[in-house]
């Protein structure tokens, strides 16, 4: 990872897959948005810490078990389907932001790392990474350099989904306003998530 030719394009790629929308991001706008962008900083070091480590286990050998166990990879889309639709629903109920209270309906630090195992677009990261980019040379530094590096690179390109909602929450004091907010975050997580779950059941 040493290699430019080879560096540049990785972190290229870490930052285009980790600051565009998928259900990252659409969880950490709907935290921003309810909780602040404080109080949302153990999702967003949650989300780092889990892709850095699913990155690391794929590309040390686990992406070996997983071929050869395909069941184990549609029971990860069952929980992941079940997750994602316990997350929608509470987004979506998640009423008017109360600037007075202190509302905990959004993942924190554990839960942002364990949704990457059931995040269709994380595994797309990691599987791509691990294949494309980590040169085979000294693989076993390689790996967690590249771990770290991703880990790194989506603590800012994450967070900005943070403030990006913490800008709207006055705007959503307002009843009719959060509602229709809730509504297209729940969405925006399942038209996000739902697709390539329905690959890995029908695949």
């Amino acid at each position: 990872m040493t290699d430019l030719a080879v560096l540049l394009p990785f972190l290229l790629f870490c930052l285009i897959m980790t600051a565009t929308p998928g259900p990252n991001n659409a969880l950490v706008l709907a935290s921003g948005a309810h909780l602040g962008v404080r109080r949302t900083l153990p999702l967003i070091l949650g989300i780092a810490l889990g892709v850095g480590l699913q990155l690391a286990l794929l590309g040390l050998g686990l992406g070996v078990v997983l071929d050869a166990l395909p069941g184990l990879q549609r029971l990860l889309g069952v929980l992941g389907l079940t997750y994602l639709l316990l997350l929608a629903w509470r987004i979506a109920t998640s009423g008017p932001v109360r600037l007075d209270a202190e509302p905990s309906r959004h993942p924190g630090l554990l839960g942002g790392a364990a949704f990457q195992w059931l995040n269709p677009k994380a595994w797309t990261l990691s599987i791509s990474a691990a294949a494309t980019y980590i040169p085979v040379e000294n693989h076993g530094l390689n790996v967690p350099l590249a771990a770290g590096l991703l880990a790194t690179i989506s603590i800012p390109c994450v967070g900005v989904w943070a403030v990006a909602g913490s800008a709207l929450r006055n705007w959503l004091t307002e009843p009719r306003r959060a509602q229709a907010f809730n509504l297209a975050m729940a969405t925006l997580l399942l038209l996000a998530t739902l697709p390539p779950l329905y690959r890995v059941f029908t695949g």
